[in-house]
């Protein structure tokens, strides 16, 4: 009940997050996250949830070419101190307006992997999904102290 709570937290507060624009915390995340086999520095900053744990959002850049053959393109990454049990959310926006959404489960070792469709091919005709510049934002719940690893 309580991890459903949290969880229900997070939703709203990445919903909160997602809707602002200046960003006070915002610093180079030490890792990286790769996009359709792109690597990516993304900003990142940390809001505290309690004095263990806190919601972590990193912001990156997507671009879809115009001549993109590939039907499928991917979000992935590595989080050093994640909490388990708890799922990465992405957010994938155009021109500030939100184009998807999607919740995938972190492994053991912090991994995680999202894939989805950027071109629909039915019966000969192929139609992008995805075209141009998006912005995708990630949030995780991390450990606010590596000596809080479990």
């Amino acid at each position: 009940m309580n991890k459903m709570i949290l969880f229900s937290s997070i939703f709203v507060i990445s919903m909160i997050f997602s809707l602002s624009i200046d960003s006070a915390f915002a610093h180079p995340h030490p890792g990286q996250i790769t996009i359709n086999g792109h690597t990516h520095e993304p900003q990142t900053e940390i809001t505290p949830l309690n004095e263990l744990i806190g919601l972590e959002k990193s912001t990156v850049f997507f671009h879809t070419p115009d001549e993109n053959s590939l039907p499928w393109a991917f979000v992935e990454g590595t989080i050093a101190n994640h909490v388990d049990g708890y799922p990465v959310i992405i957010q994938i926006f155009k021109e500030n307006q939100a184009v998807h959404f999607a919740q995938t489960n972190v492994d053991s070792n912090g991994q995680y992997e999202y894939k989805f469709r950027v071109l629909n091919s039915d019966n000969g005709n192929t139609n992008k999904i995805f075209d141009g510049d998006y912005t995708v934002i990630i949030f995780k719940v991390v450990y606010l102290n590596q000596e809080n690893l479990i």
